[in-house]
């Protein structure tokens, strides 16, 4: 396993992230603590959920994350724990949000769930811009205080709301976010614009969600065509817009040797400014599979192929678009 800081904060962490979103919708309990299990022998010591996940019964995966922390006390001290605080998680005016009201309330039903006593790394879901940065600071500062919240980070945050937010937290003296949490991958490389500049800058891991473009990325054509007409879709609808790339994608995956799931987090990974890909692993072999994108190295020839078959917004502001 590779190990980096976390932006400028000196904790370390995987350069694979485990996703648990999946952990209770899609896949059961005891699989997903045989996964939480198989990712710690692997090394992989960043785990990442978030209070809203389990669909229609909100929680859920944070109370599957909790119960496997509490039957493997030994296992705590061996992760990064990071969750998310915005969303809508009950009915009610102040249900959702990064109020001062809503972050003390969430903090503490997230740790309840988690079955732990803080959280490593306590993330914004959205913007919220109903809400000033002092407001936000300074329950966060009472949580520092307190010893329930290590370190903060965003997530769907756009680069001009990274500036603020670190401008506002730099006055007040604190830290600040450490990490940015973005959809990020061959098919959507829209953050190299303005997100990647902007947490380079002030010093935040980039986490990619949806590494593998919503499974486009993953080997779609090489699936049987039954199971495309199972798709959703606007699945559907992508494969064929994408058909030419993914094609010669996928060859390039074969000559290399390696999945095409394993090429695009290859690319990932290869990215400056990246901390690690979050996967959402499904069974245990998911997983490992993931895991092995880390022995895959590109070389110039092979990001100039991708770069070609699936060409960025052409670098960062304002040079791709005004110069």
């Amino acid at each position: 396993m590779e190990y980096t800081q976390l932006g400028r904060a000196g904790v370390k962490v995987s350069r694979i992230v485990l996703g648990t979103m999946n952990f209770g919708p899609a896949t059961d309990e005891d699989e997903a603590h045989r996964i939480m299990d198989r990712a710690l022998e692997l090394g992989v010591n960043f785990f990442d959920t978030a209070n809203v996940y389990g669909r229609a019964r909100k929680g859920w995966t944070e109370q599957i994350v909790g119960r496997w922390l509490a039957s493997r006390p030994e296992a705590r001290d061996k992760i990064v724990l990071a969750t998310k605080v915005y969303q809508v998680m009950a009915e009610g005016p102040n249900e959702r949000g990064l109020s001062a009201y809503h972050i003390r309330a969430q903090i503490e039903a997230s740790l309840k769930r988690l079955q732990t006593d803080r959280i490593d790394l306590y993330q914004f879901h959205h913007l919220d811009r109903t809400v000033q940065w002092e407001e936000i600071w300074q329950a966060i500062d009472v949580l520092v205080a307190q010893g329930k919240v290590v370190y903060t980070g965003s997530s769907n945050f756009a680069g001009w709301t990274i500036a603020r937010a670190n401008e506002q937290a730099a006055r007040r003296g604190g830290l600040g976010l450490v990490s940015e949490q973005s959809i990020y991958s061959l098919i959507n490389r829209n953050i190299e614009l303005e997100v990647v500049p902007a947490a380079q800058h002030y010093g935040l891991g980039v986490i990619p969600w949806s590494p593998l473009g919503g499974g486009l990325l993953g080997g779609v054509l090489a699936k049987a065509e039954g199971s495309w007409r199972r798709a959703e879709p606007h699945m559907l609808e992508a494969i064929e817009r994408h058909r030419p790339q993914l094609e010669r994608y996928e060859a390039l995956a074969a000559d290399k040797g390696v999945s095409p799931a394993i090429l695009g987090l290859a690319w990932v990974l290869s990215r400056p400014g990246v901390t690690g890909p979050i996967i959402g692993p499904r069974t245990v072999s998911q997983l490992e599979d993931a895991v092995a994108a880390l022995d895959v190295e590109l070389d110039e020839t092979d990001l100039q192929t991708l770069d070609e078959l699936f060409p960025g917004p052409g670098g960062a502001a304002p040079e791709a678009y005004a110069w």
